[in-house]
C-alpha cells in the first residue's frame, strides 16, 4: 500500500511579509502569493491527480482555489491539515515563535496546540489517506508544521530538529506513504 503525495505549502500571504505568524487565523494571500499560487497547478499538469487535499484555513483554501480551481480534480478540505494552533498567541511575530517553538513540541501554546499533536493529526490524515488512494498521487496544500510532521512520519526526522532549522520553501515535496510506516 502506497500513495504518492506531493506536498506544497499554502502560498506568501500578508501576514509572512509582515512577519506575523498567523497560526489558526485565517490570514490571505499577498499580491505575490496569489501569483505563486497560479503557479503551483501547472506543476502537476502531467501528473494523473486523484485528489488534492487542504487545510481549511483561508490562505491555504485560496491557495488551492487559484491553483486548482480550473481543473477537473476533487478539491477535499480536511482540518486535520491545519497549522499548529498557537492558540492566545496566534498573530505573534515570526521571531517570537522561532524563539520558542522547540518550547511546545509535547507542551501546547496556551490555549493551542503542541507540534506531537500535529503529527498525530498529521498520522490519522496519512491513515485514512493509505486506506482510500492506495495507488494513486495526491496533491496536499498546508503549513509548515505539516510539513515538520510528515517529515518526522515518512524519513524519521526529529521533530525538534525540524522546528529549529530555517524552513527552507521549495516548489513541492514528494513522498511516498506506505502504511506500514504508519504504525
Amino acid at each position: 500500500m502506497v500513495v504518492t503525495l506531493w506536498y506544497e505549502t499554502h502560498a506568501l500571504t500578508e501576514d509572512n511579509e509582515r512577519g506575523v505568524a498567523t497560526g489558526w487565523l485565517p490570514g490571505a494571500l499577498s499580491m505575490q502569493g496569489r501569483q505563486l499560487a497560479r503557479e503551483i497547478g501547472p506543476r502537476y499538469q502531467d501528473c494523473d491527480l486523484a485528489a488534492v487535499f487542504v487545510s481549511d484555513l483561508a490562505r491555504a483554501v485560496e491557495t488551492v482555489n487559484l491553483a486548482f480551481g480550473n481543473r477537473n480534480i476533487p478539491i477535499k478540505r480536511d482540518a486535520r491539515l491545519r497549522e499548529c494552533n498557537y492558540g492566545t498567541e496566534n498573530g505573534m511575530p515570526v521571531a517570537q515563535l522561532a524563539a520558542s517553538r522547540h518550547l511546545h513540541l509535547d507542551t501546547p501554546y496556551p490555549g493551542g496546540q503542541s507540534y506531537q499533536q500535529v503529527v498525530t493529526l498529521m498520522r490519522e490524515f496519512l491513515r485514512d489517506l493509505i486506506t482510500h488512494y492506495d495507488g494513486k498521487t495526491v496533491v496536499v496544500i498546508a503549513h509548515s508544521a505539516n510539513k515538520w510532521a510528515l517529515d518526522l512520519l515518512v524519513h524519521g526526522k526529529q521533530l525538534a530538529d525540524s522546528v529549529d532549522a530555517p524552513f527552507n520553501w521549495q516548489a513541492g515535496w514528494r513522498y511516498e506513504i506506505a502504511g506500514a510506516a504508519l504504525e
